[in-house]
């Protein structure tokens, strides 16, 4: 019930001002996005890495309202992409991008943000890793579609997001699924209208493994972006089914969320990659992590409560 109000509040310039301002707030917010810079995140990619696990990584701050801010955000990432390059890490830490970050919600939109991705993308290929864009609300994905479609002509390797709560999923599930794509999984988590998307979370864990059904019977690299025990084991058996072997296929976590069952995937042999995010425009990011589950906003308002 209280996830469509979370997600309201992540538009709320005041809700920003007020949950910013709370003391408790960083340290709440360090679970989740465990820096602001490159030298803050270098030692977290190190740590993972050297424990068995695949990062991948998002530099946070959709909202933008300038051409500049979207230049600023390819900068971040082409930063982070040369600070990797002396990490000699390959596939193992790839990158996640909003296109909204780019510059996609902008007047001329879709082609700014093709305009400003594609140096990301080609630069991240030049060390061996790629790059996945992220899925949005629902008014945005003809567009990021319409880009993945056209930076898989020269990075085939380049993945996407599809979000099991809207009706369309399946739909670009089977479009998706050939060789070579590579396509994460998620539940979605944005406020989304019943005309589009499922509204019941039992509708949408349903949707979800039909969709995940339809991405192991194909030949590409499904992705799996859920926390959800039930669903990992689910996953596990459609893999078995569709005879995949451990490493044509993966699972995809949140950092701060369930560390020890990356670490026991990893030991089983699972390719496990952690969803990391750093930056300063940390507020919507962190409110979608509430909106997402109920255990998240308990953690965040006791830490509240206990500091007073």
């Amino acid at each position: 019930m209280l996830g469509p109000v979370i997600l309201a509040a992540s538009r709320s310039d005041r809700m920003r001002r007020l949950i910013s301002a709370a003391p408790v707030t960083k340290q709440v917010v360090d679970r989740f996005i465990p820096g602001e810079t490159v030298d803050d995140i270098v030692p977290i990619i190190e740590d993972l890495t050297a424990k068995g696990l695949e990062l991948t990584m998002d530099v946070v701050g959709e909202d933008i309202t300038t051409p500049e801010q979207a230049t600023a955000a390819r900068d971040a990432y082409l930063e982070l992409i040369d600070r990797l390059k002396d990490l000699d890490l390959g596939e193992k830490v790839e990158m996640s991008v909003k296109l909204s970050m780019f510059g996609q919600a902008l007047p001329g939109g879709h082609e700014l943000a093709l305009a400003n991705v594609r140096p990301v993308v080609e630069a991240a290929a030049a060390i061996g890793t790629t790059v996945t864009l992220d899925a949005e609300d629902h008014t945005t994905l003809d567009s990021m579609f319409a880009i993945h479609e056209e930076l898989r002509k020269d990075f085939p390797q380049t993945g996407c997001v599809i979000q099991a709560y809207l009706f369309r999923t399946e739909a670009d599930a089977r479009r998706l699924a050939d060789a070579g794509s590579r396509v994460r999984l998620v539940k979605g988590a944005y406020k989304e209208p019943a005309e589009v998307a499922y509204q019941q979370k039992h509708e949408i864990d349903k949707a979800y493994v039909r969709i995940l059904r339809i991405l192991m019977e194909g030949e590409g690299y499904p992705m799996i972006g859920s926390h959800d025990p039930r669903l990992i084991t689910i996953a596990q058996e459609l893999a078995r089914r569709a005879g995949r072997k451990l490493d044509e296929y993966e699972f995809q976590m949140l950092y701060g969320i369930r560390s020890e069952e990356h670490l026991r995937l990893a030991a089983e042999g699972h390719r496990m990659r952690v969803y990391t995010a750093y930056g300063t425009d940390w507020y919507g990011y962190f409110m979608r992590r509430l909106a997402e589950k109920p255990a998240n906003l308990r953690f965040f308002l006791r830490s509240m409560v206990s500091k007073g």
